[in-house]
């Protein structure tokens, strides 16, 4: 579970929705300080039990550079919507999703980014065919699903939630571990909130996607390759979720950009805001002035 370490929305950070041929999302949205983006859009999809919440520290960093820059909950994540039919959690329909969202954020395409879950999520958007990105990052995400011990976690949490449901599960497990690493009181009540509100359904199958996840990296290769679309590969250098090692192979794979972020994890949105906002940043930039 990814922990912002601060919930206060900077200045220049607002919370607002985005409405889309595919309902409503919530989102946090930052504009440059003129108010007049010059530069393409940015669309930031979280992970699997994360919310719009963890780009929090990067979003206004972003938005200085001359974009707007816009995080969300995808469906059923916190303050987003969820639905009682798993149909609405896979992989391909939480592409159809992003797809939306990239169109109600246009008419310029829109700089994408999806974290550990969200990028297996967002791979699914750019290879149907409907959203070309004006680029494509993948931050903290792997080739295929989780393993490990991040395959034990995601089971757990997919076969404790109908067994004991989200209230207890804060309570028994949750709830106690976040005030065992001794975050602010404010931090927990905002983990405690954003778990109560995530859509059961959603968390169960969103949690069997993550697991059984299939390998598309050639398939993306060949999208990109054929599309010209330009892709970053970017990740914490002690990433816990999927090896360091097995992202900068899929780098290689996809012929892709690849920045290491010293210092952090699974979440270096979190861990090291600035060095991964002028990290997309610079990536961001190149693209547009058709640099490699």
């Amino acid at each position: 579970m990814s922990t912002p370490r601060f919930v206060t929305l900077p200045p220049g950070v607002r919370p607002t929705t985005v409405e889309t041929s595919r309902g409503v999302f919530a989102a946090l949205e930052a504009f440059p300080g003129s108010g007049v983006p010059e530069r393409a859009p940015a669309l930031l999809v979280p992970g699997y039990t994360g919310s719009k919440e963890d780009f929090i520290a990067v979003l206004q960093p972003l938005a200085r550079a001359g974009r707007r820059v816009v995080a969300v909950d995808m469906r059923g994540q916190y303050e987003t919507a969820g639905s009682t039919d798993p149909a609405h959690f896979t992989r391909a329909a939480l592409g159809d999703d992003v797809t939306a969202l990239a169109e109600a954020l246009g008419p310029d395409p829109v700089h994408l980014v999806g974290h550990s879950f969200g990028g297996l999520v967002t791979r699914e958007a750019v290879l149907s065919g409907r959203l070309l990105p004006a680029s494509y990052t993948i931050m903290s995400s792997g080739p295929a699903g989780v393993t490990g011990r991040a395959a034990a976690r995601a089971q757990a949490l997919r076969d404790a939630v109908p067994q004991l449901g989200l209230g207890q599960i804060w309570d028994l497990s949750l709830g106690p571990d976040a005030r065992g690493r001794g975050l602010p009181e404010e931090i927990v009540d905002f983990l405690k909130a954003r778990t109560l509100s995530n859509c059961e359904t959603g968390l169960v199958a969103m949690a069997h996607e993550l697991l059984t996840c299939p390998d598309r990296v050639d398939e993306l290769a060949k999208v990109a390759e054929d599309t010209g679309l330009r892709t970053l590969v970017l990740y914490g250098e002690d990433d816990d979720c999927w090896e360091p090692r097995e992202q900068a192979l899929m780098a290689e794979r996809l012929d892709a950009a690849k920045v290491v972020i010293p210092g952090a994890a699974h979440s270096p949105s979190v861990e090291a805001p600035e060095t991964t906002a002028s990290a997309l940043t610079d990536f961001w930039n190149h693209c547009e002035r058709g640099i490699r």
